[in-house]
């Protein structure tokens, strides 16, 4: 496979949209009058839901992007960063512990700026401006920021909503499920989504330093949580210090979760091995995955994650793509490897899947270009939620349902799909049911899938050539 895949091909939510500046997470300065432009953007979160718009003529949803104005009642007193012991007060800017901190209101996290301009005057490195008003004045491009609403009360929620500008114009405002909320996406979009839900999802869930057990405030916009045990008004009076005091600890930053994603083919380069999860809905195929373990590379990760859920062996493992996966925080780590197809398969080892088979690039062609082939309805994204978000799950079953992930909302994808199968003389019953389903392209496993059975996953008919 040509090394240049990761590279050269992006997935639906990946790209990173935003130059992030994160030199300038640390600046209460800068965060504060940034916050204050009327050229700011907000996505507005409620336990995760993201909240979406939509109009009523044409039935189009896109994720509704508010003014600082629009979601003010929700921030707190200001200033909202660098925060003192007494609501309304400001931190000297020196106090490492009180970095772009909040200590009052909900956290809120700083995503990163839209570039409209050359990327020199846009950047603006922290040596460069003297004051908040010279950072603004050389902000080029639509600042990003996200909040989520959760600890508010519902009717005080519901009377915020009903203020908005965006209602003014018609537009109906509601906070979406996310994952079927993704459909109504561009990449640019897609991308920010990604992004913000993972941070206030972080955010959210984690209330009280895991290192002794005291509560935690934010810092650095949004991306650290610090110990109050820490702030310089804190009474530790009998307390042993805090161990997150020294050092770097991955508990006080925003976690990333690996999670490996593959797809093994035969030595012929005409089969593909996939599996269903015994909770999947429908008749739902896709490519197996499973989080990397402590200890382990990457490649060590799809060998035992293979073998463990198909009793599959495999070699020649090769990169393909990555994929961000907020829910709440995964990095879908995309590969192909190479195994026997005549070798027995086996799901008993962890009984995570109820099936695994090998199937035909004819087979999956077929599946591709039906137009229910890759497509998921109300009931499926409400089960996929709660194989994920279910306390009583398994790791390796909640990334099954990422591997599922959601409809496509593209007919190019069904239009090139149906051209393939014709070219290879690939009979489509379309007024049938499939035999069974696949993800679709905006998944990372529907890429794979759907790369290998199109001959462009490598360069020689589907990596037939790399075997």
């Amino acid at each position: 496979m040509s090394t240049k895949m990761g590279e050269n091909f992006i997935n639906f939510m990946g790209g990173s949209p935003l130059n992030r500046l994160s030199w300038l997470r640390t600046s209460q300065s800068f965060m504060n009058a940034v916050v204050a432009s009327p050229a700011t953007r907000w996505l507005l979160f409620n336990g995760g839901q993201p909240l979406v718009s939509s109009h009523p003529e044409t039935n189009k949803r896109t994720l509704a992007l508010l003014s600082t104005k629009d979601v003010k009642s929700f921030l707190g007193p200001e200033p909202y960063f660098g925060q003192a012991q007494r609501e309304g007060e400001l931190c000297a800017p020196d106090v490492s512990v009180l970095e772009a901190a909040r200590i009052h209101g909900p956290p809120i996290v700083f995503l990163g700026l839209k570039e409209t301009g050359s990327a020199s005057a846009s950047a603006l490195p922290s040596s460069d401006f003297k004051d908040a008003d010279t950072a603004v004045a050389n902000l080029e491009g639509t600042p990003y920021f996200s909040v989520d609403v959760a600890d508010y009360e519902e009717d005080k929620i519901n009377t915020v909503l009903q203020s908005i500008e965006l209602t003014k114009n018609g537009e109906k405002l509601a906070f979406m499920e996310p994952r079927a909320s993704m459909t109504h996406l561009d990449a640019f979009s897609a991308g920010v989504f990604a992004e913000a839900r993972s941070l206030v999802d972080w955010n959210q869930r984690n209330k009280f330093c895991a290192a002794c057990g005291s509560s935690v405030y934010s810092l650095w916009a949004g991306w650290k949580l610090s110990c109050s045990s820490l702030l310089p008004w804190s009474d530790n009076t009998g307390k042993k210090p805090c161990p997150s005091g020294r050092g770097l600890h991955n508990f006080t930053h925003p976690r990333t979760d690996p999670v490996v994603i593959m797809c093994a083919i035969d030595e012929s380069g005409d089969k593909v091995l996939l599996g269903r999860n015994k909770k999947f809905p429908g008749k739902f195929y896709s490519a197996l995955a499973g989080f990397v373990e402590p200890g382990e590379s990457f490649e060590d990760a799809v060998k035992r994650e293979m073998w463990e859920e198909a009793g599959v062996k495999v070699w020649n493992i090769r990169y393909h793509s990555g994929q961000p996966w907020p829910f709440p925080a995964n990095l879908m780590v995309g590969y192909y490897a190479t195994a026997d197809s005549s070798a027995p398969i086996r799901t008993d080892l962890d009984n995570e899947l109820e099936d695994a088979r090998w199937y035909t690039r004819e087979e999956v062609l077929a599946v591709l270009a039906h137009p229910t082939g890759t497509n998921f309805t109300r009931r499926d994204y409400k089960q996929i939620a709660e194989i994920q978000e279910g306390s009583n799950n398994s790791s390796d079953t909640q990334q099954g349902a990422a591997a599922l992930a959601h409809s496509d909302p593209t007919i190019k994808a069904k239009e090139e799909a149906s051209a393939m199968a014709k070219q290879q003389g690939v009979a489509v019953h379309k007024d049938e049911e499939p035999p069974f389903r696949m993800p679709p392209i905006t998944a990372i496993a529907g890429v794979l899938i759907r790369h290998w059975a199109e001959g462009k996953a490598g360069g020689n008919e589907g990596l037939k050539g790399n075997l």
